[in-house]
């Protein structure tokens, strides 16, 4: 449902944040009444130009690696959780980040940093920007392996709960 939606407002230009956003939650929320349902989920919207990616949205933390330093960007005060009420249009925002040759942007799904191992202890956000950072020279692939990689060594034999999702990217 939120895939044929985002597929509609892109296929008729709709990128400007706010009626995005707000465009999406609307119909999310009233399917999720009308299906007596209690789902809801967050977003983010990524545009890039020139060297400069703009986030708005809610969703996890992103990560940013520049020369092996990591930052992270909260997203918190760009958004609201879609579906959650009828109206998200004021809690709308963005964010402009800077990206020079060989920064590195992670974006993920909490599917990582709450995946247990055996004792039932988390991920974590610490150990997935550890890994991030100790590979950022690699190419945006061979970060994502890295980091696949450690998180099916981390879980071991234990299922898997949630979905995991990965985006890593790096500027030339």
């Amino acid at each position: 449902m939120v895939q044929s939606a985002v597929r509609t407002l892109f296929a008729s230009h709709e990128t400007e944040p706010v009626k995005f956003f707000n465009a999406l939650n609307h119909m999310v929320y009233h399917n999720v009444a009308r299906m007596n349902a209690n789902k809801n989920l967050t977003l983010v919207l990524l545009e890039y130009q020139n060297g400069q990616l703009c986030l708005s949205g809610q969703h996890e933390e992103i990560i940013v690696v520049r020369e092996g330093e990591v930052e992270l960007i909260d997203t918190l005060d760009l958004g609201f959780m879609i579906g959650f009420i009828d109206d998200i249009a004021d809690f709308v925002s963005d964010t402009k980040v800077q990206l020079n040759p060989g920064d590195v942007v992670v974006l993920y799904t909490d599917g990582i940093t709450e995946a247990e191992n055996i004792e039932r202890e988390l991920y974590g956000l610490e150990r997935l920007c550890e890994v991030v950072k100790q590979n950022w020279q690699r190419t945006a692939q061979e970060i994502l392996q890295s980091v696949i990689e450690d998180v099916k060594q981390y879980i071991g034999k234990q299922k898997i709960f949630d979905d995991i999702t990965l985006l890593v990217l790096k500027k030339q």
